[in-house]
């Protein structure tokens, strides 16, 4: 008996988000709140952007934006107030969830607040824009969707125009907003990383993921790949996915940076390129990305079973996600089959929402890279203010 064809749709779905990484799934999202801080030579930290920045999966003190903090404090001998907006499942672009539930872990994956609404709501944080030192910001990836980048029936060529299109023009008008609404503020632009590659190992699970997620887009009727061809689409798609997007991000800063100079302003808006090699991408020996323990066979019963049989994951967040997702998709009190079997499978997915995201090692290289460029910021004389007044806020900082 073929057991693959016994997979329905949302098995496929269920399968992907466990195996690789989170997705936008429910509407809504509240940053948490620290500690309050204040001084005058203080510097302000923005953190805009999706489940990257946010840093899935990892306590704080591990996250990028808190290793860039606290180079920052060491290195300037000032203290940094952040402001972290970033959340899991983060669209770059799109429609509001005006009067949806919101979840307030940014651990529990959401597909609003966008971007957009990110900065918006910086916005009205900030009594005085002027006072933000640094923002730091991602985006488009969730917009893009993990699943095509999953899917071995696209072409690279449509993962490239596709990564064009909604991380070119949409990162582009953010950043704009972005820099006219913080005029003293440099922006760094983060990229992606690939998720699969010629070091993912060639797993029965693997093949499984890749034969169950397969569609072939310009014909349902096309003959289906073979096991090998489907690996090997899956890892150009990885590489064209890491390329475009870096190409499309980097874009839009310069033509960001262009419209300063022509206004005039200074040219503050920065892209950093992440280097992340084959042997980093997912399931490799040397694996900059979480993922999952347990045998072959208990994963595989995890899958068949729709999560049922559960696995653990190796993030260090696991115990307070899924008490998150437990409270934020527990059962209504009226509540019909078909809702139940779907309130159920986006719980079980927001359990497994760290797969896929930067481990540890994986934040270092983004923490590191950044701090790269901002030492050649730093260089630059006038890229920080020089802290008289505070950007005193008007509501929680996360």
């Amino acid at each position: 008996m073929n057991l693959f064809a016994q997979f329905s749709k949302k098995s496929v779905v269920a399968l992907a988000a466990i195996v690789f990484i989170s997705v936008p799934l429910v509407p809504g999202q509240t940053p948490r709140t620290p500690p309050r801080g204040s001084g005058p030579s203080q510097l302000n930290l923005l953190v805009l952007g999706d489940s990257i920045l946010w840093g899935q999966g990892l306590k704080d003190e591990h996250k990028t934006w808190y290793q860039v903090k606290t180079w920052l404090q060491q290195a300037g001998g000032r203290d940094v107030r952040e402001k972290i907006c970033a959340h899991s499942g983060a669209l770059l672009a799109g429609e509001t969830g005006a009067g949806t539930s919101v979840p307030l872990d940014s651990e529990v994956n959401s597909a609003i607040p966008t971007v957009n609404e990110e900065l918006n709501d910086a916005l009205r944080f900030y009594t005085d824009a002027s006072q933000v030192d640094l923002v730091l910001v991602d985006g488009c990836i969730n917009d893009v969707s993990v699943f095509n980048l999953l899917n071995a029936g696209n072409t690279t060529d449509g993962i490239s125009q596709l990564a064009h299109s909604r991380c070119g023009p949409p990162m582009e008008a953010l950043l704009n907003k972005t820099a006219r609404s913080f005029p003293n503020a440099h922006i760094i632009v983060t990229g992606y990383f690939p998720i699969i590659s010629e070091k993912t190992p060639n797993s029965l699970l693997l093949r499984a993921v890749a034969r169950l997620f397969y569609q072939q887009a310009s014909s349902p009727q096309a003959p289906q790949m073979k096991a090998q061809q489907l690996r090997t689409q899956l890892v150009a798609i990885s590489r064209s996915w890491y390329q475009s997007s870096n190409e499309a991000l980097s874009g839009a800063v310069l033509r960001t940076n262009n419209d300063l100079a022509r206004r005039h302003s200074r040219q503050r808006v920065q892209f950093v390129e992440i280097p992340f090699p084959p042997a980093y991408a997912f399931g490799a020996k040397e694996t900059r990305l979480w993922g999952i323990n347990g045998s072959f066979l208990r994963k595989l019963l995890a899958v068949l079973t729709l999560g049922k049989v559960t696995l653990k994951t190796n993030d260090e967040r696991r115990g307070q996600r899924v008490a998150s997702c437990n409270e934020f998709f527990r059962r209504p009190e009226k509540e019909d089959k078909n809702h139940r079997k779907d309130r159920e499978l986006r719980r079980m997915l927001c359990y497994y929402a760290s797969i896929g995201h930067p481990n540890r090692k994986g934040a270092e290289i983004y923490s590191e890279a950044i701090i790269e460029r901002i030492k050649l910021m730093i260089s630059d004389v006038g890229w920080i203010r020089a802290g008289q007044t505070n950007a005193a806020p008007t509501g929680p900082v996360r």
